[in-house]
């Protein structure tokens, strides 16, 4: 009856997973779980209410909300140290701050002439360093110390999407440009790939390959219900491919179909089969050696925005708020923002072949 009086209709947990407490205010825009070097399980969540929080997640499953920092705009991102003390924000007040956990201080590490895109920590053997990607079509590292970057390079245009799997980073841009940089000994663009999809970039994704476990390619997804996997060194061309997903199947009479947002892709750090969340509301789970879906929730009355497994793959964690995908008249103030988490190792595993 409650949720009639805000106009809200529909389940909001139709796939009864378990709801993170003290979500945030407005959309979940990052979320990131702890490192492996951390004994217990955190969640952090960047959001449009300019604040990233933590919870600490028990192992019945319950979220015990930590602590918070806000930022002077809208987080993007969010990235950890890889020793887990430490949480990157990137903003949209052209800034990147450390968040100290231990200390709940923060310290501005990166600035840039335009929102800050995506964060990501950087752990090579002969140093450690901090990526930010940002609208001012740079991209930066920084040693987090001094207030100059190490090095900066130029983006053929914004950045909307970028990964690091060291030795590799990809960057998506606005003008549906690809660029792969390699980061050994010192970061350096590698090679600028042909975009395998026609629509804009909104996500993307590095896979390893699963007998070296080397970083071999990337899957990116796009705003037209579809996601490319694409290997930076094709064995046989027939290799790379698209599929489509996030696209109703019902009510496509007279042949239309509704056609949503790829929002978020996520590998699962043991099976390396894949995740995908969308604009219609629902996630996916994916096998791209055996090209076949393995799973497909309950359509959630809102948007997935993001998505993120735990470091060793037991959780699968995904956001649900509004992305403006339907514009502003599509826009209900009476529907809240969640986080749900549910136990996913299993309905990941590769299909036996």
């Amino acid at each position: 009856m409650f949720n009639q009086l805000g106009g809200a209709t529909g389940n909001p947990n139709p796939n009864n997973d378990l709801e993170v407490s003290s979500p945030p205010e407005d959309t979940v825009s990052a979320l990131e779980f702890s490192p492996a070097s951390v004994p217990q399980t955190f969640l952090i969540a960047g959001s449009w209410d300019c604040r990233a929080r933590c919870w600490e997640v028990e192992s019945s499953g319950k979220t015990v909300p930590k602590a918070a920092q806000s930022m002077d705009g809208p987080i993007l991102d969010v990235a950890w140290h890889d020793d887990g003390s430490k949480v990157f924000m990137a903003s949209t007040d052209k800034s990147v701050k450390c968040w100290d956990l231990a200390a709940n201080q923060t310290m501005q590490v990166a600035a840039h002439d335009a929102p800050v895109k995506t964060c990501h920590w950087i752990k090579a053997p002969n140093y450690t360093c901090l990526m930010t990607a940002s609208w001012d079509k740079t991209l930066k590292f920084w040693d987090t110390r001094s207030s100059q970057p190490i090095m900066a390079m130029n983006l053929s245009e914004r950045c909307y999407c970028a990964d690091v799997d060291y030795p590799m980073a990809v960057v998506g841009t606005a003008d549906r440009g690809i660029c792969l940089y390699t980061l050994e000994g010192k970061p350096a663009e590698f090679k600028r790939a042909e975009a395998p999809l026609k629509y804009q970039h909104r996500c993307i994704a590095i896979f390893r390959d699963k007998k070296t476990k080397q970083p071999t390619g990337f899957a990116l997804g796009s705003v037209e219900g579809r996601v490319a996997i694409q290997y930076v060194n094709p064995i046989n061309p027939k290799d790379n491919f698209t599929f489509k997903c996030h696209r109703s199947s019902q009510g496509n009479t007279g042949g239309y179909q509704d056609i949503y947002a790829v929002n978020d892709i996520a590998f699962h750090p043991v099976h390396g089969t894949l995740a995908t969340v969308g604009s219609d509301g629902s996630f996916s789970f994916w096998d791209k050696d055996a090209r076949t879906k393995l799973k497909s929730s309950e359509t959630v009355d809102q948007p997935l925005t993001k998505c993120a497994f735990n470091h060793n793959g037991q959780i699968f964690a995904y956001s649900v708020g509004y992305d403006w995908s339907k514009g502003h008249e599509n826009y209900n103030p009476a529907k809240k923002n969640f986080i749900f988490m549910r136990a996913c190792f299993d309905d990941l595993k590769p299909r036996t072949t």
